[in-house]
């Protein structure tokens, strides 16, 4: 995945999100660069930063929808995280730097997903032999060779049966992972983190044997499989592999950075939380090194995405600096009738095939025509026009409206087909679209 062209990540991002080429374009290329640093000699690639995104919208345009999309995509470290969470460093909340240990922790347990399937076939001996051990108690030392022989085929019957599958019913005595005490980022400063750390050391050292359970064979082969792992890898490895996943592949997509934005007139200008955040970004997106649980990391070439409606706010209203570090301005269009049609029908989860799957549950068969689909988008789209616009999430109101006495009487209509036609979606939704008060309150 790593290595897909412009065109391949565009044709990808077709299937979910419909429309906002730009965006798509933008987004294909800066990931392709990525791949092209890496191709390049030693002395340039570090020169080569990346070209950080700002992607410009309404609500429930794509932005955050072609992020999902992303994340679902890569094998690379990627976050999602919203700007209005972090606070100055000194004022109480999470600061900035703690999205890089976010993404230093996703990355960690990306690698150790990878080498686990790398080494699954390690792995499975291990447990296999842990197992049948328990079942099939090994010899003492000093027995005669027939004994050997004899319990060297009982043991190859029992291989045969553990991969059958019929000793899962079989209880045995396992002794349970030791409790760990590595707790997630709470937003510490990073010298109470350390001390943190080093406690949960000493606590391991001293429980370093978990109590023992007895469980089924087939429960076991679930909790063996973390020792194994644990037994098998090098952690110091891992960190390592982590550590450079993070630094040369990294992404982290900013939400809502409008809302960190403080207004030109804005009468309290100087925000010392929103500017605060803005100043605490501009080293990191710039390039900077930050201490995390695997060591320290460079953010250099982390690739940036930023994102927001910017409603209240313009991108100009970002401090210069911060504008600086996003030279890359995409602007996403807003939704019209057609697009919301498409939205409905052409992504491969879209709203019509999720309604379609949940009603089968109840064994009926929901059928939409192609008028009363169009029907649906227009209203959504007028609802936009005479409310506060919210995009494409307009259609899940609309379709919830409309389906709502469907959803609720589904157990009557077992074994049925039920069309939705134009003059049920005229019947309840023609009163509330008239009315630009009842559209506010009931759309």
């Amino acid at each position: 995945m790593e290595n897909l062209t412009p065109k391949e990540i565009v044709t990808y991002l077709n299937q979910y999100v419909i429309g906002q080429n730009d965006a798509k374009k933008t987004i294909a290329v800066a990931l392709r660069n990525r791949y092209r640093r890496m191709q390049l000699p030693q002395e340039i690639q570090a020169d080569v930063i990346p070209k950080n995104i700002l992607m410009i919208g309404s609500t429930g345009v794509g932005k955050t929808e072609i992020a999902r999309r992303l994340a679902k995509m890569m094998e690379l470290p990627f976050i999602k995280i919203e700007a209005s969470k972090y606070t100055e460093v000194g004022f109480v909340g999470r600061d900035v730097e703690s999205m890089i240990r976010d993404l230093a922790a996703i990355s960690l347990k990306l690698v150790r997903e990878s080498e686990n399937s790398k080494n699954s076939e390690k792995i499975e001996a291990y447990i296999e032999n842990k197992i049948i051990e328990k079942l099939l108690p090994p010899l003492p030392s000093g027995v005669s060779q027939q004994k050997k022989d004899d319990y060297d085929a009982s043991f190859t019957r029992m291989q045969k049966k553990f991969e059958a599958g019929s000793l899962d019913h079989l209880m045995i005595t396992i002794e349970m992972p030791a409790p760990t005490f590595d707790m997630e980022d709470s937003g510490l400063p990073p010298q109470m983190a350390n001390v943190q750390e080093s406690i949960s050391k000493v606590l391991g050292g001293i429980n370093k044997k978990g109590k023992e359970k007895e469980v089924t064979v087939q429960e076991a082969k679930k909790i063996l499989a973390m020792e194994a792992s644990q037994e098998l890898l090098d952690d110091d490895k891992l960190k390592e592999i982590a550590i450079k996943k993070v630094e040369q592949g990294g992404i982290i997509f900013l939400d809502e950075v409008d809302k960190i934005a403080v207004p030109s007139n804005s009468q309290g200008r100087q925000d010392p939380s929103k500017e605060g955040v803005q100043r605490d970004l501009l080293p990191i997106v710039e390039g900077s090194s930050v201490h995390t649980k695997l060591g320290i990391i460079n953010t250099d070439h982390i690739l940036f995405i930023a994102a927001g409606a910017f409603h209240l706010s313009k991108p100009s209203d970002l401090i210069p600096e911060l504008q600086g570090r996003f030279p890359l301005r995409v602007e996403l269009n807003t939704l019209d009738e057609e697009v919301l049609y498409r939205i409905l029908t052409e992504p491969k989860n879209s709203l019509i095939k999720q309604y379609k799957a949940l009603l089968k549950v109840e064994d009926v068969d929901l059928l939409f025509g192609e008028d009363a689909l169009k029907l649906i988008a227009h209203y959504s789209f007028l609802a936009n026009e005479k409310t506060e616009d919210i995009g494409a999430r307009r259609l899940h109101t609309v379709m919830e409206k409309i389906l709502e006495e469907i959803s609720f009487e589904a157990d009557e209509h077992q074994g049925e087909e039920i069309e939705v036609d134009t003059q049920l979606i005229k019947d309840k939704l023609g009163k509330v679209v008239e009315d630009e008060d009842t559209t506010r309150y009931i759309l």
